[in-house]
């Protein structure tokens, strides 16, 4: 499927193919690869079916997202913690506990992510046991278990690009970027028709995830200096891409089953 899509659909010999991946692979910094290939899938032509109803989302769709974040989230602090383990650079590290601080933990009296996305689901009409007790989609697991073994098992690049990728998501600078639309509505954040929590929780990732994708990504370019790896790192955030797709897609189906019940 990978290769119909991006490579081509046509019978091709095997030097060809190979010719055909190295010059997939090449061009471009790491981050701008990733940028690139990042928006096309999620933000091109036609969008993520999650993203498209995030322009005008029932609270259902709000809370499947809650729901289903949970599991994401708890995988994201495991994550950025093997890439602590596996680096022995400062600047590495402290980026890495910065981002679990304000994801997971919070700092500075504000509340983390993760209590903001809690009391968004509350607001919404689900119970906290509700969401820290569930258990994920199918879709949401099997991508957990992606990003489980790519920071496990490879190099702590690879996680790197793998997990801070996936912030390019909120990035408020998406349509300077080349997208039609933004994550969400940004008409969101200065309405009255949603709870005070979900602007909060929307409000938070918008203004944070610039600089935690990007800055993330050119350490990752900054550290980057053998070609093999690169391709290693690129490998990886396509796994990482995949997974994310299909994640996305739990949350579209957890909402789907919500706007049913709530």
């Amino acid at each position: 499927m990978w290769l119909n899509r991006e490579i081509g659909k046509e019978s091709i010999s095997a030097e060809e193919l190979s010719r055909r991946l190295e010059d997939y692979f090449k061009g471009k910094s790491i981050s701008s690869w990733i940028k690139d290939h990042f928006l096309s899938r999620f933000y091109g032509d036609t969008p993520h079916r999650f993203m498209i109803a995030m322009q005008n989302p029932s609270r259902g769709m709000l809370a499947g997202y809650a729901y289903e974040h949970h599991f994401f989230l708890k995988q994201w602090v495991k994550s950025l913690a093997y890439v602590i383990a596996k680096s022995d650079l400062e600047e590495v590290q402290r980026n890495e506990i910065d981002n679990m601080l304000v994801e997971f933990f919070g700092y500075g009296g504000k509340p983390s992510h993760h209590e903001l996305l809690i009391r968004m689901g509350e607001d919404l009409g689900l119970k906290k046991d509700e969401i820290i007790n569930g258990s994920p989609l199918p879709r949401t697991q099997k991508s957990i278990g992606v990003w489980e073994m790519i920071c496990r098992d490879n190099h702590w690049l690879e996680g790197m690009a793998a997990m801070h990728s996936l912030e390019l998501v909120a990035n408020r600078n998406l349509r300077q970027m080349g997208s039609r639309v933004h994550y969400f509505n940004e008409e969101i954040l200065g309405s009255d028709r949603y709870p005070k929590s979900v602007v909060e929780f929307l409000r938070e990732g918008y203004e944070a995830d610039v600089g935690h994708s990007e800055y993330s990504l050119l350490l990752v370019d900054r550290h980057c200096t053998d070609v093999n790896l690169r391709e290693e790192i690129l490998a990886s955030y396509l796994e990482s891409e995949e997974a994310f797709y299909r994640y996305l897609d739990a949350r579209y189906l957890r909402g789907k089953e919500f706007e049913a019940k709530l």
